[in-house]
């Protein structure tokens, strides 16, 4: 199996970036495919020499020569924020990031009025906000939902007069619905379009089954299994597909399902950022964690215990992984334990997929709910994988490439 499929086993933030990076360092990758989620994606990576980029859009192997991004249809790409991503990447030593994207033409874009009409809803819910990172990701799905045949797409920015309308009605739309948009006007914005469709390769969904073919491909998931649109703890998740459903179902469109390795990710402590269910969480435990500051749109970012029950939960719903890679060991001591079980509950049972008040009613129960903690294990990688009984291939103890350790070396070696 060539291709590995990287996804988060909890609420975001596990260190799927640094994963990715260290998966490009470690062997020969040609592209690295992004399969949900956009710009409000945060994937940090950092070198051994300090240089530190977060990776929103560009594939986080970028800092890896050679290496490409391909985003695939599934993402909802925001060009004006891919233009200053490209910017920093410039700035800490990649001036050739946008040399190696390719972006499906398919894929819905994320415009200002999409942000704007996001900001507006989650301040309009006050004291019930669902948590947002406000970049109007969500906004651009719903559109695309409720208008598939007029939102906004990708390979729009190569058709001035098409872009033109799309975008009219959806600022004419949401403005009648919310009232005025702190947005610029729609004839500020097609320049900037334009530009993108001239510097970028659009391609259509065939490109990808080449991409596939020409080496090992990466496919690195954004946000968390336990934030799925369907699976998670509605209402506070995200309107994307977390799991690996859309990697697997990019592959069986090129005849190669099967191919990939599934690898979930998890941190020691289990996090997340912003509100909803951690059933775990401990505001006594002495972690901090500076590239995950509070912001008005996510809230602050909470720590818990490890949260064996949510992320058994993830697990199946995902449909299960060939290996973990377990980040944050760094941050293992005494103070850190490992919950079991709930007080009420000692497992969670995924339901069927679209059945929203069913995932309702479980978010209730889990507010509600109160950790059973036993002591912190003396093996973490060990307690790990016989909690959730999957093997644990890769240990990180630092934020860079050189502090993951192979646990099990012929297992994520790379391929033959």
């Amino acid at each position: 199996m060539n291709h590995v499929m990287v996804v988060d086993l909890g609420y975001g933030d596990a260190g799927k970036g640094t994963v990715v990076d260290w998966l490009c360092a470690s062997r020969p990758v040609h592209t690295v495919v992004r399969f949900n989620g956009g710009a409000q994606a945060a994937h940090n990576v950092v070198l051994r020499d300090g240089r530190h980029h977060t990776f929103a859009q560009f594939g986080a192997g970028t800092f890896r020569p050679g290496v490409r991004t391909h985003l695939s249809r599934h993402v909802v790409v925001d060009p004006l924020a891919l233009a200053a991503e490209a910017d920093h990447l410039t700035a800490v030593g990649v001036p050739d990031a946008l040399d190696r994207l390719t972006v499906d033409g398919e894929a819905l874009l994320a415009t200002p009025y999409h942000r704007a009409a996001n900001r507006a809803r989650e301040i309009a819910r006050g004291a019930d906000r669902h948590g947002s990172c406000g970049l109007g990701v969500g906004e651009a799905v719903a559109y695309g939902l409720a208008h598939p045949d007029e939102a906004p797409r990708v390979a729009d920015c190569a058709h001035p007069a098409v872009l033109r309308r799309r975008l009219t009605a959806l600022r004419d739309r949401l403005t009648a619905e919310l009232g005025p948009l702190d947005a610029p006007p729609v004839e500020d914005c097609l320049p900037a379009y334009a530009a993108f469709a001239d510097r970028v390769a659009i391609v259509d969904r065939a490109h990808l089954a080449g991409v596939l073919r020409a080496g090992t491909c990466v496919f690195e998931g954004a946000q968390g299994v336990l934030l799925d649109e369907w699976h998670g703890f509605h209402p506070y998740t995200t309107w994307s597909t977390t799991t690996f459903a859309n990697a697997e179902a990019l592959l069986a469109e090129a005849g190669l399902a099967g191919t990939a390795q599934r690898l979930g990710v998890l941190r020691v402590t289990t996090t997340r950022h912003g509100p909803g269910p951690l059933v775990t969480e401990d505001p006594q435990l002495p972690f901090a964690d500076p590239r995950n500051p509070t912001n008005p749109w996510q809230g602050r970012f909470r720590f818990g215990h490890f949260d064996a029950v949510a992320h058994r939960y993830a697990l199946e719903v995902a449909g299960g992984v060939d290996g973990l890679a377990l980040t944050h060991l760094d941050l293992a001591g005494t103070a850190l334990r490992v919950c079991r079980r709930y007080d009420t509950v000692d497992r969670l049972t995924p339901g069927a997929a679209g059945d929203l008040d069913r995932q309702a009613a479980l978010t209730a129960r889990l507010l509600r709910a109160r950790p059973v903690l036993d002591e912190a294990p003396t093996d973490w990688p060990a307690a790990v994988a016989a909690e959730l009984g999957t093997p644990v291939l890769l240990t990180s103890h630092g934020p860079t490439a050189e502090d993951k350790v192979p646990a099990l070396a012929a297992a994520v070696s790379a391929p033959r």
